[in-house]
């Protein structure tokens, strides 16, 4: 039976997203993210808070929609799989690292309202339908990627199309 590596997020960025190129000149963006969640001691009665800290990695147009819309507190919904690398240092010491290879990215910010530090250009986001089919549109997987495997995950059918006109007419 083959196994499941899926893992899906919900949190905000730690820090502004850093975007790198391949020497091939492929983008890949990368970012720390913070999910939390809280709970009430049984014993003092006080709420206690616990954060878990992620290292989001995303590739290719996905990538350039992060960098130019997702600021330091931005919320985000994310959908990929779990990743450990490893590299040796400086010192000749084998280092590792897991992070989350996204799949699937939707801003979950309202316009105008962004996370702190938020730009006034994230009034204009696009819909997550629009970026999940731009990056859909790509032809050159990323290292240690397969290609159908990315495009079958970033247009998912469950996703809709967000309605013509602005944030003013929603219902919520």
């Amino acid at each position: 039976m083959a196994g499941v590596n899926k893992v899906i997020l919900v949190g905000n960025l730690g820090k502004d997203p850093e975007m790198r190129y391949t020497p091939n000149g492929v983008p890949v963006c990368s970012f720390p993210m913070a999910t939390s969640e809280s709970y009430k001691d049984r014993n003092s009665g006080e709420r206690i808070t616990q954060t878990e800290w992620h290292n989001i990695v995303i590739w290719r147009g996905m990538a350039e929609t992060a960098e130019k819309y997702l600021h330091k507190g931005s919320q985000v919904f994310i959908e990929g799989k779990i990743k450990t690398r490893s590299w040796e240092d400086q010192s000749g010491q084998k280092r590792y690292t897991t992070e989350i290879i996204a799949d699937v990215m939707q801003l979950l910010d309202r316009p105008g309202t962004g996370g702190a530090g938020a730009s006034e250009s994230q009034a204009s986001m696009k819909p997550a339908a629009q970026v999940q089919a731009a990056e859909s549109n790509s032809s050159d997987p990323a290292p240690d990627h397969d290609a159908s495997a990315v495009t079958a995950s970033a247009t998912p059918a469950h996703v809709a199309s967000a309605p013509e006109g602005d944030a003013s007419d929603l219902p919520f």
